[in-house]
């Protein structure tokens, strides 16, 4: 299976993408991770991409586009493959589709996870990141054993700035306003497939499978 998975932030499509990858023994390339990565590694395309992320803004194409186009060239996707995250804009997705023609591995589907407002802004604002081993916890749902406290490790655990309520919405609307073009280009070519991503995780998971099982994927 070639899939993408699109979606606001805080839709689900980590979460999915982990579970699915799992279950299909697919490489899962997660747009946050590797900007994140670059960003604490502080190279050149990191240092511009996180001026952009810091306000809750897209990052710019050209950095996005480069990162994943070399990412699928240099990694085996023999066994099939499942973008988070990207592409973002319509010209991302043609950029990406050039790049996956010239290696023989068109897209199978592109599943979009339609998300409210309200459960977006529930699952970010709670989020908690530990500082030294980066494993995610959330108020609420996966709360910490001791407050701010990392029970992997002991690190201290922080909110992002990209996971504070104003940014959020920003991140949001700038979402929606750029991604209306990209949704459509992808039901045009008959390989959009819409969930909600509203469920929670476990029946959501079954959703997907059985979507794709529809479809003839599995």
């Amino acid at each position: 299976m070639k899939l993408v998975l699109l979606g606001p932030p805080g839709a689900g499509k980590g979460t999915q993408a982990a579970e699915l990858c799992k279950e299909y023994n697919l490489l899962h390339m997660s747009t946050g991770d590797l900007l994140r990565e670059a960003v604490k590694n502080n190279t050149a395309q990191g240092i511009k991409a996180k001026s952009y992320m810091d306000k809750g803004d897209l990052v710019p194409d050209e950095i996005v586009a480069a990162m994943i186009t070399d990412k699928l060239k240099a990694v085996d996707i023999s066994a099939g493959f499942m973008l988070d995250g990207f592409p973002r804009t319509k010209r991302q997705a043609e950029i990406l589709d050039a790049a996956l023609i010239a290696l023989n591995m068109p897209l199978d589907m592109v599943v979009y996870f339609a998300t409210t407002e309200e459960t977006i802004l529930s699952r970010l604002t709670g989020r908690r990141i530990c500082r030294s081993c980066g494993r995610i916890f959330h108020v609420t749902n996966i709360p910490s054993k001791k407050e701010g406290i990392c029970d992997g490790c002991g690190g201290e655990l922080y909110q992002r700035n990209d996971d504070k309520a104003e940014t959020i919405k920003n991140r949001i609307n700038v979402y929606n306003s750029q991604t209306k073009e990209l949704i459509d280009y992808y039901k045009q070519k008959n390989l959009l497939r819409k969930v909600s991503g509203d469920m929670d995780v476990n029946e959501l998971f079954i959703v997907l499978k059985d979507t794709f099982k529809k479809s003839g994927l599995l």
